[in-house]
Parts: C-alpha cells; structure tokens; sequence
C-alpha cells in the first residue's frame, strides 16, 4: 500500500508494513543497500524517513539535532502512540536537560554492583518458574517462563506488592501492537494502567518500603537527597526553576521502568531461547560452558533484538543522514535490527556466532538515550538461558519454525508464543 503527499498527487510514499510484518530483515536488507535512507509510510499511517545503514543509525542515535521531543514535530508527521499526560512526561519523549534530570533520578538503581546483587533473585526466580515445568513434557516458554520472569524482577525493584502484580503482556500488546479492527483495545490499556500507577502511588505513599519507588516518591514529595549527597538534579534546569520531580515525572517514570523492564526483557529472553534451539550446536556449546553465556547475549541482543526500531526522532532543523536531506520537523524512524545486520559492520550478520564481538552493537540503544535498564535486562538473559539449559538439556521447538506467530508489530520484535518439548 502507498499513501499520496499532500500537493503531489504523481507522488506516493512506500509503505512497507505488510512486507515488514512478513520478514523484515529481508525488507531492510534491501531498503540498506538501494535506498538506506527513504521516507515511507509509517506505523501510523504517516510519513516518516527510515534510516537502515549501520553507520547512519549509530551516529543518528547520539545526535542532538535529532529530537525526541513531540513537540519538535511537524503537524501530520509520525509522532508514535499518545499516552496521557500523566504516563507521557518520560525519558522516551524528552531531551536534556530535563533528559538528564530525570535519568539520574533512576541511574543508582542500575550500577553494576545493584544489577550485581540481583543474581540471586533472579535465580531463585528462574527456579521457581522451572520447577513448575515437567521434563518430557511441552510448555510455552513465553508464558510460563519469558513473561513472568521480568515481571517478578521489576515489581521487586519497584516494590509492587505481590497481591497487586499484574500480567501486564495484554497491556504491552495492545501499545506495541495495537489491533487495527480494535482501537478501543489501546484506549482500554491506557485506562487500566493509568489508574494502576495512580493507585500504586497512593499505596507507597501509605505504606513506603525499602525500594525504588518508595525513594523516588521521598525525592518528590520531601526532596530528600539521591542518596549519593548529591541532590537530585543538580545542575539542571527546569521550565519552573525546580529540580524535584513533578506529580506526572513521577508516575510516567514509574509506567516507563515497569514497561521498558517488561518489554524489552521478555522479547529478549524468548528470541534467545528461539536462536539456541534454531542451532543446537550453539546450544550445546552454552550447556557445556554456561560461563559464555554472559558474552552470548549481546550477540543475541544484534540478532534477534527485541526492538526492530529505536523511538521516534524528530529534525529540530534541517539535515543531512547518509547524503539525503531531512527537512526540519520531520520523524526520522532508525532501524537497530537493519544496523545489527549491515555487513558493512558486521560479517556475515545473519549468522549467529556467540564467538562474536558485538561491541557497538545498537540492540538497546546508544548514546545519551541507551536503554537504562539494559544491564538488568542482560542479566535476566543470561541467568533464564543458564537455569533453562541446566534443568531441560536438550529442549526443542514442538512446531515447525515456519508456524511460529510473532506480534504484528513494525516496532517491536518478539514472539506471540514459544511451544517447546523439554
């Protein structure tokens, strides 16, 4: 399908999506080598420029021309969906120094030695998830494995009460993938998780613990410090003169932890659990030497990552990517699963190799916008393949790959279900 510019009528906008939806590293496999920066149709309908090449999307993703602020946006353009205001003031629509701001709110969550710390946890988790899995028999592993693991693991950085845990895939689906012959489905989503952060908020307010949230909730209503001695946002700026947190930052910050750990972490897990039994020799290596496996999610992060594409950019004035000019105020849509797979980075890129050097890889990002929770997301990755392969040796697909339903998504990249024999 094509949609016509407005005052161009000879001229119409490639729209990729049914193609995308069918086999997208196909589509950007040729989109890199005939025309790897082009303005398409895009997710909703309007145009927009996608960049494949991976020295374009690279240098774009640490670009400050290149905003993630709506309102740099030109009427009619691709700005993704549209949260209320409450969910929207995150760090996925804005640039510093509110950017910086608000990131270094939720930096010391995600140390080294914090991420460290949760092995254990996560583990125990693992296990616990595993123990209800029968050896000899069948089960999906995003079910009962990829989605609930990350769930578990954020509510407990959070400190979600345990009666107040929610499967939150129904909700993820229906913003990553929304149904066009239901849009009242995302509006639903929406609704519902508007009034779970508005309710959860009220209860750490009640009953504050020892968490993320409870800290995050003191630094709004009491500016305590960050816990470094350093408060809050020093050195940046805000429109109202203020370093805290406004009542939205706060509970949009909130929805973007609990979604990003979600959504990235499960696509994560499944597609890495689908390229080991897409190449048992490679699983067999990583059941050998489970110390490898820490090094072998990057490489299936470049792969098979979970985001096709990186959050909407918008030109805040006029530029050139990889020789073709993109005018002011226009969405610029980066490819991270065409950069993982451009040969010109990396060789032989449709292959997996867990031997291979995946340093710069963009699967989660980079420059000041990389996925903060990335190192969390990495660790679940690798501690759910390791417990996975310890207690099921030898699992194998219980359907041919070609019946396998990834999610209708152009954005995102990760299995509807994983039925597996174990």
């Amino acid at each position: 399908m094509a949609i016509t510019e407005p005052g161009a009528s000879a001229r119409s906008l490639y729209d990729p999506t049914s193609e995308l939806l069918a086999d997208p590293y196909e589509v950007y496999a040729r989109l890199r080598e005939t025309a790897p920066v082009r303005r398409i149709v895009g997710p909703d309908g309007r145009p927009a420029w996608i960049v494949t090449r991976y020295e374009d999307v690279r240098a774009s993703l640490a670009d400050p021309r290149l905003s993630l602020d709506k309102s740099r946006a030109l009427p009619g353009g691709y700005r993704g969906f549209g949260l209320p205001p409450a969910l929207d003031a995150n760090l996925l629509n804005m640039d510093p120094p509110d950017h910086t701001r608000i990131r270094r709110f939720v930096a010391r969550a995600f140390t080294t030695r914090r991420i460290e710390e949760l092995r254990g946890p996560v583990r125990r988790t693992a296990d616990e998830l595993l123990d209800a899995l029968e050896p000899g028999g069948r089960a999906d592993l995003i079910a009962s494995y990829a989605a609930p693991l990350p769930i578990v693991v954020i509510c407990e950085l959070l400190g979600v009460p345990a009666r107040d845990r929610r499967d939150f895939r129904e909700w993820t689906d229906a913003l990553i993938a929304p149904d066009p012959a239901r849009p009242e489905r995302m509006r639903e989503a929406i609704a519902a998780m508007l009034a779970f952060f508005t309710g959860l908020l009220a209860h750490k307010r009640a009953e504050p613990g020892e968490d993320l949230l409870s800290a995050l909730i003191a630094v709004r209503d009491e500016g305590e410090e960050a816990g470094d001695g350093t408060p809050p946002g020093a050195g940046a700026s805000r429109g109202d003169g203020g370093d805290r947190l406004s009542e939205d930052e706060l509970m949009s910050l909130a929805f973007l932890i609990l979604f990003a750990g979600y959504e990235n972490t499960v696509q994560l897990i499944g597609n890495s659990v689908l390229a080991l039994l897409q190449h048992p020799e490679q699983l067999a290596a990583l059941r050998a030497e489970p110390g490898r496996t820490a090094a072998a999610v990057g490489e299936f992060a470049r792969y098979e990552g979970p985001a096709l594409l990186a959050i909407r950019r918008f030109a805040v004035e006029d530029l050139t990517i990889g020789g073709v000019a993109v005018p002011a105020g226009e969405t610029v849509m980066l490819s991270l699963a065409a950069a993982n797979r451009d040969p010109r980075r990396f060789t032989d890129p449709d292959r997996l190799d867990l031997d291979r050097d995946t340093a710069g890889q963009v699967a989660l990002g980079h420059g000041i916008h990389y996925c903060l929770g990335a190192p969390l997301a990495r660790l679940e990755t690798e501690i759910a393949l390791n417990a996975l392969l310890e207690r099921f040796p030898r699992p194998a697909l219980d359907v041919p790959y070609e019946d396998l339903r990834w999610r209708p998504s152009t954005r995102a990249r990760g299995l509807i279900e994983l039925p597996v024999r174990l």
